[in-house]
């Protein structure tokens, strides 16, 4: 089987040099390239032969490529021949469905990379998607009925739309990297907001941060 090319993207070095030391230890795959940004991954796909990209769900967001699902819809538009395995700590069943039916390989938890990378890889060298048979671990939003109720509540557009607010985004920042209109990004985050029960931006990072909603 030929080595399959590989790209690694991640916004924090630790994470990167953990990804690239148990990939280096598969001789199926071969790195050629990493990314801190998704300006810097689509860049390297512009210019070189890959077969996988391995990439962080969260990535600065100041890219006309943005990051999240805007990112995964790009590069599955643009490099549909690329496989897709996405490293996150979001467990939003909404969020994780829209992923697979975009056609991921796959989608590791990061507190369960270490376990589930070999798995992966194997999966992918096969040409299966992969998906772990561990459990979610147990957190916070895991374990209060309520807000899983509320989160369950939210489209994947408005999850995103909180999840670029949370990061620092203004909601004309939001508009500009999702290419909507600033109104239409304001009424999916009042929209949001009045399902996850808060009534102020303050309210608003303030559940999300304490409840690790985004983490």
């Amino acid at each position: 089987m030929a080595t399959l090319n590989v790209v690694i993207a991640d916004d924090h070095p630790i994470v990167l040099l953990g990804v690239r030391e148990l990939i280096e230890r598969d001789d199926r795959f071969r790195i050629v390239g990493e990314a801190v940004c998704s300006n810097g991954l689509i860049e390297l796909l512009k210019h070189q032969p890959v077969d996988l990209v391995i990439t962080d769900f969260n990535m600065p967001a100041d890219s006309p490529y943005g990051d999240g699902l805007k990112l995964v819809e790009y590069l599955r538009r643009h490099f549909p021949e690329v496989k897709i395995l996405l490293l996150t700590m979001i467990s939003n069943p909404l969020i994780l469905t829209r992923l697979h039916e975009l056609g991921v390989v796959g989608v590791i938890q990061k507190n369960q990379l270490q376990d589930d990378i070999q798995l992966a890889l194997t999966a992918i060298a096969q040409g299966r998607p992969f998906k772990s048979a561990r459990p979610l671990a147990h957190s916070v939003r895991e374990q209060n009925v309520a807000l899983d109720e509320r989160l369950s509540r939210l489209s994947p557009k408005e999850f995103e739309i909180l999840r670029l607010f949370v990061s620092g985004l203004s909601v004309t920042a939001i508009a500009k990297s999702q290419s909507r209109s600033a109104k239409t990004v304001s009424t999916q985050k009042i929209a949001a907001m009045r399902k996850l029960e808060v009534s102020s931006d303050q309210d608003l990072l303030t559940y999300c941060l304490e409840n690790n909603i985004f983490s």
